[in-house]
């Protein structure tokens, strides 16, 4: 068959590489695999409304497309096994008829041919798909890329515009770096702010939380608002003794989205310092609050709580309930990490918090169960009692587990004993192999020995002749 041209190919494939940002061979690739499609459209819409499809789902597996880029065209390409009798003419070729061209063939030997359909026979249904499946294959080929060029980046907070918006979810475009193309990011409902005011082409500092493959749609961003990544990238870029060093971010607390609508976003972060000079709460704060408003500003005034962390337990607890004024924290249940703080009446609300919000982001922080008791009220020997059968009912809790735990592995280690008695008596082809290569090392060791003594008992004769000849 003759090479269907393609005027301007090679144009075609610049023209693409350029505006896609693809490699030109990918472009060949996703050309080559489109019009492939086309083929196999072309040659089912021969049988419409003759009978029903022939074609199996790897039926055109042994088909190709070779692109000619100097003449600017292609051809269809078929593998045909050569057998004696013919089958499937799309799979197959008599060996008579290859003879006829090359008579050295044999079969069971497998030969190249062009099955190009004239360009008039192509038909517009398979030129459409052609068309489809190459702009389908571009963009899976663009997310693929995208997924590789943000995977590893070691940036993971990028600048986001706002471009349009789907359900409920931001579709926002994003840049990996200085001249690279913006791609689009999905801002989903649960990591926006409630202050934020998301308009056409607002931007924002956003979080990379993830790149994740998504069925039908392929490599997809996701990027957030709430998550507490974006906090400290904000710390870090407003406040030099964290970029040095000298300053360093324990742990943080955040609540972005709020159980309601009452309370606002709030955060927590725990702040240390590695040089007793340096104050890292008062680093964080800056003059006159001038480093902690940038951050504020960037969150759309959300309210963050700046506390400093200690290897104390109760130094740590005082400090996380900031602002309220702790008089007394008790341990009650180190093991289990459980506290109470005793506040003075007046400052119990504030403790607690709206909705119980400071508390809880003051346990997430310190890791530690904390119950706010007023300390007018608090009733020592009745808490130690209700605190004792707390710790009574954890520790038979975790006896139960450990107990579950133990009879698991006893299990597991009578199966493997019964594997193995099993093996022993119906022994597998492997354990069959190992053994015999076993049993021929050890062959092989007593062989060697058995010289070993053989050398040694023909030394010992040679050297009682010697010494008899001295003797005479």
């Amino acid at each position: 068959m003759a090479l269907v041209l393609l005027p301007g190919l090679n144009n075609l494939i610049e023209d693409i590489s350029e505006e896609k940002k693809l490699p030109a061979q990918v472009v060949e690739t996703a050309l080559r695999e489109a019009l492939l499609k086309g083929y196999e459209r072309y040659r089912r819409t021969l049988y419409i409304g003759i009978n029903e499809n022939p074609f199996e789902e790897e039926y055109f597996s042994n088909f190709d497309i070779g692109l000619d880029l100097d003449e600017e065209g292609y051809r269809v390409l078929a593998s045909k096994i050569i057998v004696e009798d013919v089958e499937s003419e799309d799979h197959q070729i008599s060996l008579a008829e290859v003879m006829q061209v090359a008579e050295d063939a044999q079969a069971g030997d497998t030969v190249v041919l062009d099955v190009t359909p004239e360009k008039e026979e192509f038909g517009r249904m398979a030129a459409a798909t052609t068309k489809q499946v190459l702009a389908q294959k571009l963009r899976d080929q663009q997310r693929r890329m995208i997924q590789e060029e943000f995977a590893d980046l070691e940036d993971p907070v990028l600048t986001a515009r706002v471009i349009r918006f789907e359900r409920q979810s931001v579709i926002m475009a994003v840049s990996s770096g200085l001249g690279r193309p913006e791609v689009e990011a999905e801002l989903p409902r649960r990591d926006q702010l409630p202050n934020d005011n998301y308009r056409a082409n607002a931007t924002f500092k956003v979080f990379l939380k993830e790149v994740s493959e998504v069925p039908r749609r392929g490599p997809q961003l996701f990027v957030s608002r709430a998550n507490a990544g974006l906090v400290v990238y904000l710390f870090e870029n407003e406040v030099p003794e964290i970029q040095e060093g000298s300053v360093k971010i324990v742990a943080v607390s955040r609540e972005a989205n709020p159980p309601s609508r009452s309370v606002g976003p709030r955060t927590k972060v725990a702040v240390d310092s590695i040089e007793r000079e340096v104050d890292p709460v008062g680093a964080c704060i800056g003059s006159r609050g001038s480093r902690i408003q940038q951050v504020v500003n960037e969150l759309r005034g959300e309210k963050i709580d700046v506390i400093r962390w200690s290897s104390d337990p109760v130094q740590y607890i005082c400090n996380s309930l900031s602002p309220a004024r702790v008089e007394v924290v008790r341990l009650v249940d180190p093991e289990g990490q459980h506290a109470h703080v005793l506040v003075p009446p007046d400052q119990l609300s504030l403790a607690i918090g709206r909705e119980g919000q400071n508390v809880r982001l003051a346990a997430r922080l310190t890791g530690w169960k904390i119950d706010i008791k007023n300390s007018q009220e608090y009733d020592q020997s009745a808490e130690d009692s209700i605190v004792a059968e707390l710790i009574s009912q954890r520790e038979e809790e975790e006896a139960l587990q450990k107990q579950a735990e133990e009879r698991l592995a006893a299990e597991q280690a009578a199966r493997a004993e019964e594997d193995a008695r099993l093996r022993e008596l119906y022994p597998l082809p492997e354990d069959e192999e190992e053994e015999s290569q076993v049993e021929a090392g050890e062959l092989e060791n007593i062989e060697g020995s058995s010289n070993e003594e053989d050398f040694k008992n023909s030394y010992d004769k040679e050297e009682s002749n010697m010494d008899e000849d001295r003797a005479r």
